[in-house]
């Protein structure tokens, strides 16, 4: 039987066999979650979904959003309707109802899916939860803002809502709890992660959180001076113009193929730092102006912790030994810049708001602690992915974490360094950098998914699969419990949980090990960097982007 009904209509699912060969699943693809943003909808915040008539099939996945795959290069048609989840589950009528983890893709908040093209559920759905991947709109079509009421921002955050919203009311019909709800992502869905625990919007849809790659501090995760390049953006389709009206309906009508990669500059040094793409993407989740209609995020993520104003759920939060190994052939094009211009090196949320004197300094700083004050070049690339790594991500998710209030709520912090075939984003950018072990960014996904194109082999007696039982255990057993270990666990270890007097995390390798104070130096560093640039901001500046 593979026929549920939710509040649209009836779907009829299919049963898949697992890839481990020692089992199915029930695969429900292409639900849609909302009403297609198109046409006068295009930009604006999802509308409910429409009903059907009949039994609708849900064998195929629903369109992605047009967009450029940052992965391969291409440009993806895709559908502006596109707003689909899929759900998946070993049991629609299991004894108790399942916890329920619900993925949210990364990408840069500019390409990307929940398609089992990267996201199969073979290996999490074996471990007695309901799991839900879902599209949103990406780039342009989902992070426009226009700070007015038609387009305040954040119409693709207001999408990953609407299908958190869909989950609630619909899930008990695939046996999942709709009161135990785990939402995880990683890179830019990490970032999405930390954005629900600050949103009003998402209040009450989950329980728990998992971070992965990503937080709401991290610089390719924020967005700056967002109507301006409304305007820009407008300028570079062909409209000269300063009234909201007459941009927003041109935008509106232009064909969507022309809103994919558009990368609209506002500041010259933009033209310089966008060649390095974890630096910037100048469509991502905005702070909205109150203009009376629900908002997603009022306030800076900063302040949203400092003043406790945001959900309580326990969080998982952490990220991979080397996160930069992936894009080392992209590094490898751009030492030229970072050699002549040494404010790349200063974070984006700096440079824009220091004097230029100031962030020379600044970057001398950062030169000095990770090149030795060496030429940025060839010799230098194992230096430059240990910067980017850190910059990028690791002090950003650091200084997420602990500006976290507890809440009497779990919190674990961990580093991924798994290393097998299945690492498949870091092997290909280690043929620069051989001799840097660990994992890269991207590379713990294949441990929790079976990505299927690329056909990865499976099996179950190797050690590659023993680290996806490992791996799949913790998320899901903290999906389930709150606690990646619970008492009786067979993981044979106990992972501590973090807290400022206990910096306890977890390394999982091919072995599970616990320890403490996760690139402590680190953070002390670039805390250091962030306070000094405080320093520096003159009074007139009122942080506002």
């Amino acid at each position: 039987m593979t026929k549920v009904h939710v509040e649209q209509g009836y779907l009829e699912g299919e049963r898949v066999p697992l890839v481990t060969k020692d089992g199915f699943y029930y695969s429900f693809k292409g639900i849609p979650y909302a009403a297609p943003p198109i046409g006068k909808l295009r930009f604006m915040a999802p509308q409910p979904p429409i009903p059907w008539e009949g039994i609708k099939k849900a064998t195929e996945h629903g369109p992605v959003c047009p967009q450029l795959d940052l992965f391969t290069d291409q440009f993806l048609e895709g559908n502006e309707n596109c707003l689909y989840l899929n759900v998946y589950t070993a049991e629609l009528k299991p004894d108790s109802t399942l916890p329920v983890m619900v993925f949210i893709h990364g990408g840069g908040y500019k390409c990307g899916s929940g398609n089992f093209d990267d996201y199969g559920p073979d290996f999490l759905v074996k471990e007695e939860v309901v799991l839900v991947t879902i599209n949103y709109r990406v780039e342009v079509l989902g992070f426009l803002c226009l700070e007015n009421e038609d387009v305040p921002g954040n119409a693709g955050m207001k999408d990953q809502v609407a299908a958190l919203r869909w989950v609630k009311k619909n899930i008990a019909n695939f046996g999942g709890d709709p009161n135990n709800v785990t939402i995880f992502g990683e890179s830019a869905g990490g970032g999405s992660v930390g954005y629900h625990i600050l949103s009003p919007m998402s209040k009450g849809l989950f329980q728990r959180a998992i971070l992965m790659s990503g937080s709401p501090f991290c610089d390719w995760s924020n967005s700056y001076f967002s109507r301006r390049r409304a305007f820009a953006l407008g300028r570079q389709l062909g409209i000269t113009t300063n009234d909201d009206k007459e941009l927003f309906e041109y935008l509106q009508s232009v064909p969507v193929e022309k809103l994919r990669d558009t990368n609209p500059k506002v500041l010259i040094l933009e033209t310089l730092v966008e060649t390095f793409a974890l630096k910037m993407f100048h469509f991502t989740p905005v702070v909205e102006k109150d203009t009376g209609s629900e908002h997603f995020l009022t306030d800076t993520p900063e302040n949203y912790l400092k003043n406790g104003n945001l959900n309580e759920v326990d969080v998982m939060i952490g990220y991979t030994s080397e996160e930069a190994i992936y894009v080392s052939s992209h590094i490898k094009k751009v030492f030229d810049y970072y050699q002549i211009y040494p404010e790349m090196l200063v974070p984006r949320e700096i440079l824009v708001k220091v004097p230029p004197t100031q962030s020379l300094e600044i970057s001398d700083k950062i030169r000095a602690r990770y090149f030795e004050n060496k030429p940025i070049g060839d010799d230098t690339l194992k230096e430059m992915i240990k910067y980017v790594s850190d910059s990028a991500f690791g002090y950003n998710i650091h200084r997420f974490l602990r500006l976290l209030p507890p809440f009497n709520k779990n919190r674990f912090l961990y580093q991924f360094s798994c290393v097998s075939e299945r690492n498949v984003y870091g092997n290909n950018g280690r043929t620069n950098c051989p001799d840097l072990p660990g994992a890269s960014h991207l590379d713990d996904l294949s441990y929790l998914f079976d990505p299927k194109r690329f056909s990865l082999p499976v099996d179950v007696n190797s050690k590659s699969y023993k680290m996806i039982k490992q791996t799949c255990a913790l998320f899901t057993n903290f999906a389930k419990f709150g606690n990646p270990t619970p008492h009786g666990s067979e993981l044979g270890v106990t992972w501590s949980q973090y807290d400022p007097n206990n910096r306890n995390y977890l390394d999982i390798g091919e072995t599970l090990t616990p320890g403490r104070d996760l690139g402590e130096k680190m953070y002390q560093f670039w805390q250091s960097v962030h306070d000094e640039a405080s320093d520096c901001v003159p009074k007139f500046n009122n942080n506002k982007f």
